[in-house]
């Protein structure tokens, strides 16, 4: 078998960034690009995409299968039964930290059962025969090079024991 012939390696990274968050203690959070194939709360879609907490506590039944990723969550007190296909997931990254993977985005009508589709458009390294890594950055965070806030000046804080 030869890597044209294989499976994608998609789903198994999407498992493995799942168990190193939940071993971690952070939220994993996948991004999905929306089609007609995601079945998802339309309501919640900005830009294409929509953005998923697949933590333990904020699904049930969650399945992470090769093909789909399956699982049942609220939106708005409302339960929802969320379908995504593997080929969808342009992300997986933690909430806290924003460390994760992202992948290539699916062009339009791209078939998740050909073997090598998700693979197809990663170019294999840079010019100087480096491997890319790619990191997302929590859009919160102070930008790079900048110092963090300073501690509140004054007297510290006293605990005091009342019987």
């Amino acid at each position: 078998m030869n890597a044209l012939e294989s499976t994608s390696t998609r789903p198994y990274l999407i498992r493995a960034l799942y168990d190193w968050c939940t071993d971690n203690g952070f939220t994993p959070y996948v991004a999905v690009q929306v089609d007609e194939s995601v079945q998802v709360p339309r309501e919640y879609v900005k830009n294409g995409e929509i953005v998923l907490n697949i933590s333990f506590d904020a699904t049930s039944s969650l399945k992470l299968g090769n093909d789909f990723i399956e699982f049942k969550a609220r939106f708005a007190g409302s339960a929802r039964e969320i379908v995504v296909p593997v080929n969808r997931v342009i992300a997986i990254y933690a909430r806290e930290n924003g460390q994760g993977m992202a992948f290539p985005i699916p062009a339009p009508g791209e078939d998740a059962a050909r073997p090598g589709a998700a693979l197809a458009s990663v170019p294999a390294a840079s010019g100087d025969g480096e491997p890319k890594v790619v990191q997302l950055v929590n859009p919160d965070a102070p930008p790079p090079g900048t110092e963090p806030p300073k501690p509140p000046s004054g007297p510290r804080p006293t605990l005091k024991r009342v019987k």
